[in-house]
């Protein structure tokens, strides 16, 4: 842990707000396209593109709000999109809504489980690869419930992905989850602006008028909670992981464990990993003033120098 200890110190002294200017104000909304999964169910992506994009980055909401609220937050005055700034910072972003949250209609079943999720997110990344066949595999980016569905992804198909980044990482790699007994149907409960703006805890952090607007646009695209089902599906072996990580969070997320996210990262399958703490930031970092150091960290371990792959065998 001491060594663990150290590379905190280190994140929390470079990782400051002040690093990188804030991008342009959005010149568009996002483009919205359509995803069909194995099962033939339609789900919505929405992306921002630079003229020539020298990578790809695929966005993955948590468990409560969608895409756009978390990647395309509109605040007159106040850049706070995340795929404007990706954008600008040479990138094709692209953001899904999961099934069931957002513009993604859930299916007959009316529940979300993580297999499922896992192979949603597997069409996705194939229609990204289709779509920019000359850059490398998409770096995928998973928030909170997001970032637990991305570890599982990833170890089931690590070269599918050319890094990851796992941000506010709210479970123990050593705790299972229960087995779920399941009920006859979905709850469908509604949602509340307490809820969205629960995440804020930093004081000023984010400007009100931020915080409002996030809980205008969350309530407006997810007015009823998505139902999950069979979450003991996440179950993680982090040393199948051999894809480039970054462990990324708040310092005052409440939702992160410090001991239980240094057992993952020591026990992750790469050595190419990264750990980096924002200060003065929560579980909103992506859309508060820590932004400018939450895109700067991604962009900043997507870029960093690396020895070239071994030549495929003939």
């Amino acid at each position: 842990m001491r060594a663990t200890s150290r590379l905190l110190l280190v994140a929390l002294l470079l990782a400051t707000p002040f690093l990188h200017a804030a991008p342009p104000a959005p010149a568009s909304a996002a483009a919205p396209l359509q995803v069909v999964a194995d099962d033939g169910h339609g789900l919505v992506l929405w992306s921002k593109l630079p003229p020539q994009p020298k990578g790809v980055i695929l966005l993955l909401h948590g468990r409560t709000w969608s895409a756009r609220p978390n990647f395309d937050l509109q605040v007159a005055g106040q850049p706070r999109s995340v795929l404007d700034a990706l954008a600008h910072a040479g990138y094709a972003a692209y953001a899904l809504d999961q099934r069931g949250y957002g513009a993604s209609p859930r299916d007959a079943s009316g529940w979300l489980e993580p297999e499922r999720a896992v192979a949603d997110l597997a069409a996705t990344t194939a229609l990204l690869r289709q779509r920019h066949p000359r850059l490398p595999p998409p770096v995928l980016v998973g928030y909170s419930q997001g970032a637990l569905t991305a570890l599982l992804a990833a170890q089931r198909a690590p070269q599918a992905y050319s890094a990851i980044v796992l941000y506010g990482f709210p479970a123990d790699v050593d705790q299972p989850r229960p087995a779920d007994p399941g009920t006859p149907r979905p709850a469908r409960a509604r949602t509340t602006a307490q809820a969205a703006a629960a995440d804020f805890v930093v004081p000023g952090a984010a400007a009100e008028a931020v915080v409002q607007a996030y809980v205008s646009q969350a309530l407006a695209s997810d007015p009823v909670r998505v139902d999950w089902r069979h979450t003991e599906q996440f179950a993680f072996q982090p040393a199948q992981v051999t894809t480039p990580t970054l462990l990324l969070h708040g310092a005052a997320d409440g939702y992160v464990r410090g001991e239980a996210l240094a057992r993952l990262f020591t026990r992750l399958g790469t050595a190419d990993r990264s750990w980096v703490v924002l200060p003065d930031a929560d579980h909103a970092a992506h859309v508060e003033d820590a932004q400018p150091a939450w895109i700067a960290a991604i962009v900043d371990f997507i870029e960093r120098p690396r020895p070239p792959l071994p030549a495929a065998a003939p």
